[in-house]
């Protein structure tokens, strides 16, 4: 995990690229080196609704580019402001449907200044796949993010 770290922290301090840019690679990066991450995107506060808008990501289109606070796993992350992990999704019953082949899902918030604005969200083909070495991964991934937003 340490290079793959290291190589998301070089992403992320690129004076090459936009923030967009940034996030679309972090999202292709994640993609190839993790076999089990089968959708990886972020969403993001919609202004000062709320609600959350869809970022760079990488899978499947989908149609939730906007999510309403409190609905499917997205929207209770950016109420709860705590990072959610759903082993199967089919036992979650707030669960919103992006792909038939969705099994699990990892939801883990991102915070500004004190602030919850957004979120990286994965899915996975695979039934209870994220660790807890993904889970940390994920959360120190967020707090770099930050520092660029």
């Amino acid at each position: 995990m340490s290079e793959l770290k290291k190589r998301l922290s070089s992403i992320l301090e690129s004076p090459k690229h936009n923030t967009e840019e940034k996030l679309e690679k972090v999202c292709h990066l994640l993609d190839q080196e993790i076999s089990y991450f089968n959708w990886t995107g972020f969403y993001f506060k919609n202004g000062d609704k709320d609600e959350l808008k869809l970022g760079p990501y990488v899978g499947a289109p989908t149609d939730h580019t906007i999510i309403p606070y409190g609905k499917g796993i997205c929207g209770q992350v950016a109420v709860s402001n705590e990072t959610f992990v759903v082993p199967d999704v089919h036992e979650e019953s707030n669960y919103l449907s992006c792909s038939i082949d969705t099994k699990a899902e990892i939801v883990v918030p991102i915070f500004k200044d004190g602030q919850n604005i957004g979120q990286i969200d994965i899915d996975s083909h695979t039934i209870d796949p994220f660790t807890d070495e993904d889970r940390e991964l994920l959360e120190w991934l967020c707090n770099e993010v930050s520092k660029i937003l």
